[in-house]
């Protein structure tokens, strides 16, 4: 793949050579040094901000795993969010966060917890200016967090960006999600319940999973949320240092 200097393909050409284990630095550099009126004008519309973000993250993710914790899901919850919420990724002079890229900017300035109700409080003026101007859920079936149910890995284009996600969620979805007919119900990842303010809540989330053919058209199942080993999940307020951990089970 050509490399070109404009933002957009910056984003698609590190997140490719990542993926062939090439060499990324010259392009890490280039992201690093833009000027501000270069991404203005590149990220112009939905599709180029999301195609630029989902590209960025998924680079620099695993860029960072690799590079500086092999290791970070053999270790505790601490330092998980600690790998997340560290400022660690240089784009156009800024200094960002695998949590800025994912939270501030992809799902317009929401907090990771509070399922998906709570504004990200004190945006910078970055990101208010390059996020998306409201979440797309479908996001969540992007990201590769190297951990549990993860999607394959797609370098995505403004142009077909739409169309791209959703094969992303038809393969997640035919993966993780396992419907009852006897039982009307249908058993889900948990990062529905994460989330559940990004799809609209409940009805919210049955609606999505009827659109990408998950349950039938005509139900209207109740959900079960996916149980995990460890019964406490991580909730992180990044505009403080309060970690909160979530023992509720559904």
């Amino acid at each position: 793949m050509s490399t070109q200097l404009d933002p957009l393909s910056l984003s698609a050409d590190l997140l490719y050579t990542v993926k062939t284990e090439g060499d990324a630095d010259p392009l890490r550099e280039h992201l690093a040094a833009l000027e501000r009126s270069q991404l203005e004008r590149a990220l112009v519309d939905r599709e180029r901000k999301l195609a630029f973000w989902l590209n960025c993250y998924n680079a620099y993710a695993q860029l960072l795993l690799e590079e500086e914790e092999p290791e970070l899901f053999d270790g505790g919850l601490l330092d998980q969010w600690k790998f997340f919420a560290r400022d660690q990724i240089p784009v156009s002079g800024v200094w960002l966060s695998l949590n800025d890229i994912e939270h501030g900017l992809l799902r317009s300035s929401k907090q990771p917890w509070g399922f998906g109700y709570l504004p990200r409080l004190f945006p910078s003026s970055f990101e208010r200016q390059f996020r998306l101007a409201e979440c797309d859920p479908r996001i969540h079936f992007a990201l590769g967090h190297g951990a549990e149910h993860c999607p394959p890995i797609a370098v995505y284009s403004p142009r077909d960006v739409d169309e791209e996600l959703d094969i992303a969620i038809e393969w997640f979805l035919e993966e993780n999600v396992t419907y009852d007919p006897e039982a009307d119900t249908a058993t889900v990842p948990r990062l529905f319940r994460q989330y559940r303010g990004d799809f609209g809540g409940t009805r919210g989330i049955v609606s999505f999973l009827q659109e990408y053919n998950a349950v039938p058209a005509e139900t209207r199942p109740s959900l079960e949320y996916e149980r995990v080993d460890n019964s406490a999940e991580l909730d992180v307020d990044l505009e403080g240092d309060d970690i909160r951990a979530d023992f509720s089970h559904d």
